[in-house]
C-alpha cells in the first residue's frame, strides 16, 4: 500500500470538509437523523467536480421521485402490511429493471427512485401515520447532504471532469493515428491488435464520461454537442480502418501488381497526413482525395476481383480521409473554446444517442426479479418473526441488489462489500457508545472523526481500494444514521448490525441464486445480439447511412468493447472471437450501405432483395444455432456483382461494386477470388 499522494489527501480532505458542513447545519437545523447527510455528501462525492454535480442533480431526481412513491403507497396501504412489502418491492425491481436499461449516469435517477422508497417505507410500515413526517426529514437531510457535497467540490479546488475526457480524447486519438501508420506501412503486431479491439472500449467509456461533461466547471462544457461528433468520427474510425487493414491484406495476397508504386506513395502520404494532428489543414486533405480518385480503376462487366477490391480500398481511404479530417476540425473547435473563444453561432447536432448503447432486457429482468425476491424474502422473515429490526434487513437487501446489478457475477463484489461494511460496524458501535457521549461540542467531533474518515477518503480516490474502503466507512455512517446517537445501546446497536448483516446475506444469497451469470453466457448473448440485429437489417426496406451509420457503429463498437474482456475472463477463443465481432460491425455498414443504394439499383433492372433476404437467413441461422447454408450465400453475392457490373454505370456502379465487395470479403475472407463471367446472370435468381 503506497502512502497518499498529494491529490488524494485533496480529495479526502474535500469528502470531509463537505461532511462535516452537512453535519453541522443539520444540527444547526435540528434534524432528526443527521449523519444521513454526512453519508450522503460521501456518496455523491467524486474525484471529478463535473461528476459530483451530475451525480448531486440525479440523487436530488432519485430521491424527490422515491420518497413521493413511499408517501403515496404507504397510507394507502397502511391496512396490509404483506401488500405494502410487496409493493415496495416490486416498485424498487422495476426501477432496478429501468436503470440497466440506460447505461448512461442518468440511471442513478432511477436507482434511487427504488431503494430511497424502501430507505423510506419499510422503517414506517408498522407506524403508517409518520410516513410524511419521515419523508420530510430524509429529503432534508439527503438534500442537504448533496449540496455541501456540489459547494465543496465545485469551489475548492475544482477537477474539471472536462479536461480529463479531453485527454481520453486525445489518447484515443494518438491510438487512431498510430494504427493508420501500422496499417498504411503494412506493421502487424499481436499486442496492437489487441489494443486496436479495447480502442473500442475507450470510445464507450468516452461516451459515458461526456454525460457529466454538461455539469462541468470548465469552458469545456459548452462543447458537449462537438465532443459526440468528435466521438462519432472516433467511432467510425475502427470499422473504417479495419476495413483498409483487411483490403491491403487482399490485394497483397493477389499480387503486388495490385498496389502499385502510385498506391504505396498514397498509402505513405495519408500516413503522413495524420500523423500531423492539428497542423492538418484542408488543402492536404482535398489533394489526397484527389489522388484516391486518379488511382480507382474503371469498372465493367469484365471487371476482375483485384480491380474490386482497389475500389473498395480507395472508398476506405476517402472515408478515413473524411474521418480524420473531422476529427481535427472537432478538436480544432475544442481547443478554441477552451481557450476562450466564442461559440459558434449554430451549434452542430449532438451526434448519435447514446440510446444506441447494448440493452440486455433479460439480464435486467433476472436483477429485477432477484432483487423482488430478496426483499420479499426479508420482509417475510420480518412479519413471521415479528423482529422489530426486520425493516432494516429489507433496506440494506434493496440497496446491496441496487449497487452491484451491472455486474455479470454480482456475488463476490457482494461478499467483499458485506465483509468490510461489517468491519466498520464495530468503529460506529466505539464512537457511539464511547467517543461521542463523552465529548462536548462540534469542534472535538470533528477532531475524534477526522483519523479515521480522512485516511478512509484517501483510498476511497483509488479505484484499486474504492470499493473496500467506501463499505468500511457505508457501515460506519450507516450505524450512525441509523442510530439515534443520545440514546445509543449495545443491545440496539446488535440488533442494528445483524440487520444489515442479514440484509445483505439475503441479497447475497438470491442474488447467486437467480441472477448470476458467467462471463461466457453474457459473451454469447453479446455475440447473438449483434447476430439478431443484423438479421433484422437484411429485413429493413430502406435504410440512410448518413443517420444509419454512426448509430450501428456505436452499437456495435459498445458490444466489442463488452465483449473484449467477458471473452477474455472466460478463458475462451476471445481472440479469434473479438476479430468475428470486427468483422460483424463491418458486415452491418456494408448491409446499410447496400440497402441505401437497393432503390436505385432496382430501378436499373437489379434486384438486391433476395440478397438481404438471405443475408438475415445467414444470420438468424447462427442465432439458432443452425447450419447455416453459406454456399448459397456467396452466390448470391457474386450473382448480385454480375448482374451490377453489367447494368449499372458511373458513381451508382462504384459504390455497388464496394458494398457488395465488402460484405463477400467480411463474410467469406477465405474464398477464392471473384471471378467474372462474360454472360450477365439475373440479380433475382
Amino acid at each position: 500500500m503506497k502512502l497518499p499522494s498529494a491529490k488524494e489527501g485533496l480529495f479526502s480532505l474535500k469528502c470531509f470538509v463537505a461532511g462535516m458542513l452537512a453535519l453541522y447545519l443539520a444540527f444547526q437545523l435540528g434534524l432528526e437523523r443527521p449523519f444521513w447527510g454526512m453519508m450522503t455528501a460521501y456518496i455523491v462525492a467524486s474525484p471529478l467536480s463535473g461528476s459530483v454535480r451530475s451525480k448531486a442533480l440525479y440523487r436530488v431526481l432519485g430521491t424527490v421521485v422515491g420518497s413521493t412513491i413511499a408517501v403515496f403507497l404507504v397510507p394507502t396501504l397502511a391496512n396490509a402490511p404483506e401488500l405494502l412489502a410487496l409493493a415496495l418491492a416490486c416498485w424498487v425491481g422495476i426501477c432496478l429493471y429501468i436503470s440497466l436499461l440506460d447505461r448512461t449516469p442518468r440511471s442513478y435517477v432511477f436507482m434511487l427512485a427504488g431503494y430511497t422508497a424502501a430507505l423510506i417505507g419499510f422503517p414506517v410500515v408498522t407506524t403508517p401515520g409518520t410516513i410524511f413526517d419521515v419523508a420530510t426529514a430524509r429529503v432534508e437531510e439527503i438534500l442537504l447532504g448533496i449540496a455541501c457535497a456540489t459547494v465543496v467540490h465545485s469551489l475548492v479546488f475544482p477537477s474539471s471532469i472536462g479536461f480529463a475526457l479531453l485527454a481520453r480524447v486525445d489518447a484515443a486519438m494518438r491510438d487512431a493515428h498510430r494504427w493508420i501508420q501500422e496499417v498504411t506501412k503494412g506493421i502487424r503486431s499481436d499486442h496492437d491488435q489487441h489494443a486496436r479491439r479495447t480502442l473500442a472500449g475507450d470510445i464507450t467509456e468516452l461516451r459515458l464520461m461526456s454525460t457529466h461533461l454538461p455539469f462541468d466547471t470548465s469552458h469545456l462544457r459548452w462543447t458537449a454537442a462537438t465532443m459526440h461528433l468528435l466521438q462519432d468520427q472516433l467511432a467510425l474510425l475502427v470499422p473504417t480502418l479495419s476495413a483498409v487493414e483487411d483490403r491491403l491484406a487482399a490485394l497483397r495476397e493477389l499480387g503486388p501488381q495490385f498496389l502499385s508504386p502510385q498506391w504505396e506513395q498514397v498509402l505513405d502520404e495519408i500516413a503522413d497526413w495524420a500523423q500531423h494532428g492539428d497542423k492538418q489543414s484542408d488543402f492536404p486533405a482535398a489533394h489526397l482525395r484527389q489522388k484516391i480518385a486518379r488511382l480507382v480503376p474503371d469498372a465493367g462487366p469484365n471487371a476482375t476481383w483485384g480491380q474490386m477490391l482497389q475500389m473498395n480500398l480507395a472508398a476506405r481511404l476517402e472515408s478515413l480521409v473524411d474521418a480524420c479530417e473531422a476529427l481535427t476540425k472537432f478538436r480544432r473547435r475544442v481547443g478554441e473554446v477552451t481557450n476562450g473563444a466564442a461559440l459558434p453561432s449554430s451549434p452542430p447536432n449532438p451526434g448519435s444517442s447514446l440510446n444506441g448503447l447494448h440493452k440486455d432486457r433479460v439480464l435486467a429482468l433476472m436483477s429485477a426479479f432477484a432483487a423482488v425476491i430478496a426483499i420479499c424474502a426479508c420482509c417475510a422473515f420480518w412479519i413471521a418473526t415479528s423482529w422489530s429490526n426486520g425493516a432494516l434487513a429489507a433496506m440494506m437487501s434493496a440497496v446491496v441488489c441496487c449497487f452491484f446489478a451491472t455486474q455479470d457475477d454480482p456475488t463476490p463484489a457482494i461478499r467483499k462489500f458485506t465483509a468490510y461494511t461489517a468491519w466498520g460496524m464495530p468503529i460506529a458501535a466505539v464512537y457511539l457508545l464511547c467517543v461521542i457521549p463523552a465529548i462536548h461540542g462540534f469542534e472535538m467531533l470533528v477532531l475524534v472523526f477526522a483519523p479515521v474518515f480522512l485516511l478512509l477518503g484517501c483510498y476511497i480516490a483509488r479505484p484499486a481500494t474504492a470499493l473496500r474502503a467506501m463499505a468500511t466507512l457505508m457501515g460506519m455512517l450507516g450505524m450512525l444514521a441509523l442510530q439515534d446517537t443520545g440514546s445509543a445501546d449495545l443491545a440496539s446497536l446488535i440488533n442494528n448490525m445483524l440487520a444489515q448483516l442479514i440484509g445483505m446475506g439475503t441479497a447475497l444469497i438470491f442474488t447467486g441464486l437467480l441472477r448470476s451469470v458467467s462471463s461466457e453466457w453474457t459473451a454469447r448473448r453479446l455475440l447473438h445480439k449483434g447476430w439478431v440485429e443484423l438479421s433484422a437489417m437484411g429485413q429493413s426496406n430502406q435504410a440512410e447511412p448518413s443517420a444509419v451509420v454512426p448509430l450501428v457503429a456505436t452499437k456495435m463498437l459498445d458490444r466489442i468493447a463488452l465483449l473484449t474482456p467477458r471473452l477474455a475472463a472466460s478463458g475462451g477463443d476471445w481472440d479469434q472471437s473479438a476479430i468475428n465481432a470486427l468483422g460483424d460491425l463491418r458486415i452491418a455498414l456494408g448491409m446499410a450501405q447496400l440497402l441505401d443504394i437497393e432503390q436505385r439499383a432496382t430501378a436499373a433492372g437489379i434486384v438486391i432483395r433476395p440478397l438481404m433476404t438471405r443475408l438475415s437467413e445467414h444470420f438468424r441461422s447462427l442465432v439458432e444455432g443452425r447450419n447455416s447454408a453459406k454456399e448459397n450465400l456467396l452466390a448470391s453475392i457474386d450473382t448480385a456483382l454480375r448482374g451490377i457490373c453489367a447494368s449499372c454505370v458511373g458513381a451508382e456502379l462504384r459504390r455497388a461494386i464496394v458494398s457488395l465487395t465488402s460484405l463477400r470479403r467480411d463474410l467469406f475472407p477465405a474464398a477464392p477470388p471473384f471471378y467474372q463471367k462474360l454472360t450477365n446472370v439475373a440479380v433475382s435468381a
